[in-house]
């Protein structure tokens, strides 16, 4: 049964992969994303008008492939990722950018230790099983010494996993508030919930 769950795991990960780009799960960029259309579509007035963004993502593979888009549509950026290994500088770098950016961030890397006030935007890219974790993200920009107003951006693939996904997590938001990682929550989903994420679309 516990193979069986982690095969189920690799399976929604994958499709949660596609969802943000489907290079992530082909290992080829020659389709384009829906979603990375969106995002630069937000992106956009909020840098015109001088903001400065947190965008959080939990597959690290992602925040490169908008690194690279971002560089070819000259967009200004910063990264923060488990690998990265001077932590300060980076949250320096960008706290102390004189002009608008985006800091592309990884949830787990993210999730708690930070301050960034000079963020009044925060995109959360892709959704989590743990709703608690994505509010520790969006927290980061809530910090002493923010003086902006802070609005937060959930993007979400409609009609595929990811809206499955936050569906799930409103119905089970006390059972995934104690739930650490994926692992954890894949343990505690039952038939009818893996039914409902892998069902197709209702008529």
């Amino acid at each position: 049964m516990q193979r069986h769950r982690m095969e189920i795991l690799s399976v929604l990960t994958r499709l949660r992969q596609i969802c943000c780009h489907p290079a992530l799960a082909r290992g080829k960029e020659t389709l384009g994303s829906g979603k990375f259309d969106a995002l630069f579509e937000l992106l956009e007035p909020l840098l015109a008008e001088g903001h400065k963004v947190l965008l959080f993502s939990q597959f690290v593979e992602c925040l490169k492939l908008l690194a690279t888009e971002m560089d070819a549509r000259g967009v200004r950026h910063h990264m923060l990722t488990g690998a990265t290994t001077r932590r300060e500088e980076a949250v320096a770098g960008f706290e102390s950018d004189p002009e608008p950016c985006v800091f592309l961030i990884s949830l787990r890397a993210g999730g708690t230790g930070l301050n960034l006030t000079g963020a009044s935007y925060v995109v959360l890219f892709d959704p989590w099983w743990n709703p608690a974790v994505e509010a520790q993200a969006i927290d980061r920009a809530h910090r002493i010494g923010q003086t902006r107003t802070v609005i937060a951006y959930r993007m979400l693939a409609m009609g595929t996993i990811e809206e499955k996904i936050w569906e799930l997590q409103q119905r089970k938001a006390a059972l995934a508030s104690d739930v650490l990682g994926e692992a954890g929550f894949a343990r505690q989903l039952d038939r009818e919930d893996l039914q409902y994420l892998f069902a197709g679309p209702e008529e």
